[in-house]
């Protein structure tokens, strides 16, 4: 069984949603306390055992190659100053040299594209999928946790959580077989018609796959919006080769949005031994 040492991390999208905020500045670069969110990413997939990093960019993202880079003018007025630790935070984030690398995705295809033109760079070997958009609070990544699945059963992971069944309208939706926190998945509908879901498990923005999901994404026709889903080609991948799906443990913070970006900041703010006793008292004179 191959191990899993590539993760790819699509963050070619406009995010439209942060106007006038991301207007110049790439959404994933947007920061929860004093991180970017990609960082937080990129750092549950170091604690999962990835090696290799591929970012799938497009125009106006060169801030994400600068940042997993070597600043040397702010490194070395760190080290003149005597600032040692954030000069120790900005070494450890960086991955080890020549393990990141960029593709573009010059049209705005959807993600099965952008997963499709990573394909040169992961080669034929399994592969982490990590959506830029969502962090996962827990003490163990959901990466970490996923990859325990995969070396047990050497199958495609899919991760899930549990929502409101009213909510399952807006989300993927798996179908399973089985009970407990490791499962078959059966079947994935996108967006289900309200009362149709097949279960309130969503799908969560994580993913180990296979290669073969490249040759199944060349083949497929666009779907839903004009762009290739990839969804489409996970459920041929399904019938082909089989998915576990894995109900997590960690809280979910949907940074595309606005209200779980406020949310995470509020989360990850009140975590911090240095800044929870002001937050807290912030926020109870905020609510009254």
């Amino acid at each position: 069984m191959q191990p899993v040492r590539k993760a790819v991390l699509p963050v070619a999208g406009l995010g439209t949603r942060f106007l006038p905020a991301t207007k110049v500045m790439p959404k994933e670069m947007l920061t929860v306390v004093d991180k970017p969110v990609l960082q937080y990413v990129v750092d549950e997939a170091r604690e999962a055992g990835i090696e290799q990093f591929i970012f799938v960019i497009g125009r106006g993202k060169q801030v994400i190659e600068d940042h997993f880079d070597i600043s040397f003018e702010l490194e070395s007025m760190l080290a003149e100053r005597g600032k040692t630790k954030p000069l120790e935070e900005l070494r450890a984030q960086l991955p080890e040299a020549g393990n990141v690398s960029f593709t573009r995705q010059q049209s705005p295809l959807g993600l099965g594209h952008a997963v499709w033109c990573a394909r040169e760079l992961v080669g034929n070997e399994p592969f982490a999928l990590l959506l830029p958009d969502v962090i996962i609070k827990n003490k163990r990544g959901v990466m970490a946790q996923m990859m325990d699945v995969y070396n047990e059963h050497g199958s495609n992971v899919i991760a899930v959580e549990e929502v409101a069944p009213e909510r399952t309208d807006q989300y993927g939706v798996v179908e399973i077989n089985g009970s407990g926190d490791v499962f078959d998945v059966t079947g994935m509908v996108e967006k289900p018609k309200a009362g149709t879901a097949p279960s309130n498990l969503i799908i969560t923005g994580r993913y180990i796959l296979k290669p073969r999901i490249f040759d199944l994404l060349a083949n497929t026709e666009k779907g839903a919006g004009g762009e290739i889903q990839v969804t489409d080609a996970m459920l041929t991948l399904m019938k082909e080769d089989g998915f576990k799906g894995l109900k997590f443990q960690g809280t979910t913070y949907d940074c595309g949005s606005k209200i779980g970006f406020l949310a995470a900041n509020l989360a990850f703010g009140l975590d911090r031994p240095d800044l929870a006793p002001e937050l807290t008292e912030i926020a109870k004179g905020l609510m009254g």
